[in-house]
């Protein structure tokens, strides 16, 4: 036997992994799979030919792709200390960022995979967990609705929810078609609206009360995607230029900025000569974008649009004269 080089070694781990991918998806293609590992089609070809003589059952789905003979499984393959280190960081982010049952799932497969690693590394993760915390930035009111929209999307189920918008203090019973769930601080859902007969976003704090139906819909073509898009086109973005001074650069401030920025349409920044930042949105809203910016009162200048200026003029004069009266 031909003793193995270090060259072999990187196709040996992709082979590896190409197996395990196999059993994982339903089918993948040769395109696919030559992006996931960086290398090109025909390379995937020869892997996929090495696999057949070597006795794995590669099945090819002509102009489809390739699959696993149903039924064929290897042995669990060992996970790495930093797959590990990954995995445990995906259960804390679970545990708080999903229903309480679905972190109860992960926690129950995250036994099984920790089951299957050495001790000496299901010592390390027992020794490194107590340091790995996730604070949560968001709780919603009902506490299985994440896990029920999973079901609704992928069994294509009428959801019943009684919803508070943003504009109204009350909340209404709307009957939605969920195509998808993000998060972005919150929990969102994008979903067909009965009521307002169009596709909507929801977030799921807002909602007061749900309930899934028996009643299925016809698969819909939309996609979290091509909702993204056609907001793109719907709003209209206002470009916004920021400045600060190095005097007002302190730590805190800095943070404060960089955590909130990509809420409020950021998308670049630059240093400038003497040491200041310049950050640019597009924002569709200067109203809200006012409101973001009263809290950094003198230290934020903005250069443009004279609009804003005047918005968060306003805001400070209307604070003033509210919190002077109530002093005197």
């Amino acid at each position: 036997m031909a003793k193995m080089t270090d060259s072999d070694q990187p196709r040996l781990a992709r082979l590896v992994s190409l197996v395990t991918l196999l059993q994982s998806k339903r089918l993948l293609t040769a395109q696919t799979l030559a992006h996931r590992f960086s290398v090109s089609t025909r390379t995937i070809y020869r892997d996929m030919r090495t696999l057949e003589q070597a006795g794995v059952p590669v099945v090819t789905e002509e102009g489809k792709g390739y699959t696993l003979l149903e039924g064929y499984r290897l042995p669990p393959v060992m996970f790495t200390r930093e797959e590990a280190v990954a995995l445990l960081t995906a259960e804390k982010l679970t545990a708080q960022f999903t229903d309480p049952s679905i972190a109860l799932l992960y926690g129950s497969a995250m036994d099984k995979l920790k089951a299957a690693l050495r001790r000496s590394d299901r010592h390390y993760l027992e020794t490194i967990e107590p340091y790995i915390q996730v604070q949560p930035m968001n709780r919603y009111h009902q506490p299985d609705a994440y896990h029920l929209f999973v079901t609704a999307i992928t069994q294509h189920q009428v959801v019943q929810m009684n919803y508070q918008s943003a504009e109204s203090r009350t909340g209404n019973t709307r009957l939605i078609e969920p195509i998808g769930l993000y998060l972005r601080r919150h929990w969102h859902v994008i979903a067909y609206c009965r009521f307002r007969g169009e596709i909507r976003d929801f977030r799921l704090d807002r909602i007061q009360q749900i309930t899934l139906l028996a009643e299925q819909f016809k698969t819909r073509t939309e996609t979290l995607e091509h909702y993204w898009a056609l907001e793109q086109t719907r709003r209209s973005k206002e470009k916004v230029i920021l400045q600060l001074q190095p005097t007002v650069l302190s730590p805190a401030l800095t943070q404060q900025l960089q955590d909130t920025k990509h809420q409020y349409g950021w998308i670049r920044e630059k240093t400038l000569p003497e040491g200041g930042l310049e950050m640019t949105f597009l924002v569709g809203s200067l109203s809200y974008m006012a409101s973001w910016l009263l809290q950094f009162a003198g230290d934020i200048t903005i250069i443009e649009p004279l609009e804003l200026r005047e918005q968060v003029a306003d805001l400070a004069e209307k604070a003033f004269r509210l919190y002077r009266t109530v002093a005197e």
